[in-house]
């Protein structure tokens, strides 16, 4: 066991901290910005000339995972989503909650593959601003994050970054645009980049900077793209074996098992199994007529046989008899056609239709 599972056991068995009063917290958003409000977008429209970014205000409170995590209500149910307030580290109710206070598990699998670890149902589309709960057509683990305050000392940045970012799971990959304010962090659980978008929003880091966090587009790189396909198809394989039932596939294989005896029972070794290339078959040898010379059948050149038996060439004896057949039955009909040329049949009389002639015609006489 890892010293990260190892102390989060140790922090599951100690009841959720509370991390707030009822009523601690201010909720109140100052006089109206505008005339309407925008249910979809989570603020007031028709009226805001400024930008809305750079009137957001620091976060009163903070989760601390060391300090707050511990076991709830959920722990007994079976409830599998996690406490949004928690996550913001608002939540009154401590162990008395009916949700998860703690991060999201490696491997932790959702009722509900429509909904993000909090319960909250996903859309089909991300929002214009790339923020709220995100799309369910896009497994996304990279977070945008900007108005980020930079250290003179790229390391440092780099280190704070990582230190308040690295708290709600694992990274797999960071990228820092300095000069700029922005960077992008992936996990490698869609459900942690999930827990730290909402731990993080409106936070500040060591600089007293507000951090705008969201959600990061789709990286156009055609390598990470396909780099991103291979990852989910290897988690899907993973999670439905985790999903098997050992003893149905023991069985399966053990009817397949038994299919494969069967076989072997209708084919026995001894007996002639068919072969995808089986040999080939004697013919009967054809009965010479009389007065035929050496080397001739029914008057006929003989085949010249093959040094394995068989016929050579691609086609056998009786092929080249029905040839022959069908070029004799040609000539004879090619000069029965000269004679009526030649020689007009009287009127009156019907002329000798030729054996092929009427073959395929819409006329009834034939």
């Amino acid at each position: 066991m890892s010293a990260t599972s190892s102390a989060a056991a140790k922090r599951k068995l100690r009841p959720a901290r509370k991390q707030v009063k009822p009523g601690e917290i201010d909720k109140s958003e100052g006089p109206q910005p505008g005339k309407e409000y925008n249910v979809w977008y989570n603020k007031w429209a028709g009226g805001d000339k400024e930008d809305a970014l750079a009137n957001k205000t620091l976060s009163q409170s903070r989760c601390v995972i060391s300090r707050d995590a511990g076991y709830t209500r959920a722990d007994a149910t079976g409830n599998k989503y996690c406490c949004l307030f928690f996550a913001r580290g608002c939540c009154p109710y401590g162990h008395e909650c009916n949700y998860l206070h703690r991060l999201p598990l490696p491997g932790h699998q959702l009722p509900d593959n429509s909904r993000d670890c909090f319960g909250r149902e996903k859309h089909a589309e991300y929002r214009d601003d790339m923020g709220g709960v995100g799309s369910f057509n896009r497994v996304n683990r990279t977070l945008y994050i900007a108005k980020m305050a930079e250290s003179p000392d790229k390391k440092q940045t780099e280190e704070t970054l990582l230190r308040h970012f690295g708290e709600w799971g694992k990274i797999v990959k960071w990228n820092i645009l300095y000069n700029r304010g922005i960077a992008f962090v992936t996990y490698e659980s869609e459900h942690n980049a999930s827990f730290a978008k909402e731990a993080m929003a409106n936070q500040s880091m060591d600089m007293e900077e507000i951090l705008n966090v969201r959600w990061a587009t789709e990286d156009p790189n055609p390598g990470e793209k396909i780099a991103e396909e291979k990852r989910i198809q290897r988690e899907g394989q993973k999670a439905i074996a985790g999903m098997l039932d050992e003893g149905l596939v023991e069985a399966a294989q053990t009817i397949r098992a038994l299919e494969d005896e069967d076989v072997e029972d209708y084919y026995p070794i001894e007996a002639s199994r068919p072969s995808p290339s089986p040999e080939p078959v004697a013919r009967p040898a054809k009965r010479i007529r009389s007065g035929d010379a050496e080397g001739e059948v029914n008057g006929r050149p003989r085949p010249v046989a093959a040094a394995d038996g068989g016929p050579a060439g691609l086609l056998d004896e009786d092929a080249m008899e029905n040839l022959r057949f069908y070029a004799e039955l040609a000539r004879k009909q090619a000069e029965e056609a000269r004679a009526k040329k030649a020689a007009p049949v009287p009127a009156g009389k019907a002329g000798v239709a030729s054996l092929l002639g009427g073959y395929g015609s819409g006329d009834e006489s034939d």
